[in-house]
């Protein structure tokens, strides 16, 4: 087989094996510009409308088989009944259009102060999730040939599609403690583990989108106080750790902001190997910011085939910029 034929046939072995058994959810590499992603609770860092538009183009080196995932989201604090609200729209194109997953969630949070400027949010959120297989690109194992690839002439002896589309309901929940220095968090997600099987032959294998268990925690250290016309400088380190069935990754480092600059730095490992080395660097004027991130693949598996690495982009609008004076009065200053 060609080299081009060779990369091909990876990306859809891993879709159909992600497809078919123990998918993992896509994660932003800038999760703290969309963090209702990761956990439920964060809904309504703000009391006024805030705008997350993400986009992310991982293993960009492989044309036609990368992967690709886009979301926007808005929420809002409702400070007289201590709630947050928000909605999610995103979608994920794997293998040029092979798998694609869209879905439509609503979040709600409750508020609880603790004393001693220690609170905690509770989380919940409900969606629809629509997936969808182009049943014409998939190639299975037993359709290709050792010289020449996936030459057409075999049949596949896999169970049926049972169906090229499927609906399901999806809930998740989540809590952050916190107070103006330091938070952590938990977040469950796909606690209902909805049925989401393409293949007749796979029923009996799986139980259900596998639960996703996130855990984070992060302080924020103000270096200089901010005022009515100009941001704090602060420095946030963070940890994310994923968990979802036996796949499990850890994102460690830092985010800075200066003025009207941010930038940051982290690394990600899967427990089993290194996986990628990220950069970020961004810029906000009033209420817009825009940051753009690239993950360096240092996986010798994905090193050797040229990924290319991965590129992605978040543009948020914080309409609370006109109410500069607001005492947060909380470490969320990387999230808003």
């Amino acid at each position: 087989m060609e080299y081009t034929q060779v990369k091909v046939l990876v990306v859809l072995l891993a879709i159909m094996w992600l497809s078919e058994a123990k998918a993992q959810d896509p994660i932003f590499s800038q999760f703290y510009a969309a963090p209702l992603q990761i956990n439920p609770a964060f809904t309504g860092n703000t009391y006024t409308p805030n705008i997350a538009l993400n986009a992310r183009n991982q293993w960009s080196g492989w044309p036609g088989t990368a992967y690709a995932t886009y979301a926007a989201s808005v929420d809002q604090f409702i400070e007289p009944l201590n709630i947050g609200l928000g909605l999610m729209v995103s979608t994920d194109n794997a293998g040029n259009g092979l798998f694609l997953m869209n879905n439509l969630t609503g979040f709600f949070s409750y508020k609880v102060g603790l004393g001693n400027d220690w609170n905690v949010k509770l989380g919940v959120e409900a969606g629809a999730w629509q997936s969808r297989i182009n049943s014409d690109l998939l190639v299975f194992g037993d359709q290709l040939d050792l010289l020449e690839g996936n030459n057409g002439k075999n049949n596949t002896q896999e169970g049926p599609i049972l169906d090229d589309s499927r609906t399901i309901l999806d809930i998740s929940t989540g809590i952050i403690i916190y107070n103006p220095v330091f938070y952590a968090g938990l977040s469950i997600k796909h606690i209902n583990t909805p049925n989401d099987v393409f293949l007749a032959s796979s029923e009996e294998f799986v139980t259900g989108l596998p639960v996703r268990y996130s855990m984070h925690a992060g302080a924020q250290i103000v270096l200089k106080e901010g005022n009515k016309s100009r941001l704090n400088t602060f420095v946030s380190p963070n940890v994310l750790i994923e968990r979802q069935v036996n796949l499990n990754q850890i994102n460690i480092g830092a985010y800075g902001g200066i003025g009207s600059v941010f930038a940051g730095a982290w690394f990600r490992h899967t427990f089993q190997n290194s996986d990628a080395a990220i950069v970020l660097i961004g810029f906000r004027q009033k209420a817009f910011k825009i940051g753009y991130s690239y993950d360096f693949t240092v996986f010798d598996s994905l090193t050797n085939q040229n990924s290319a690495g991965s590129h992605e982009i978040s543009v948020g609008i914080n309409f609370d910029y006109n109410r500069r004076k607001i005492n947060y009065n909380d470490c969320f200053n990387l999230f808003r």
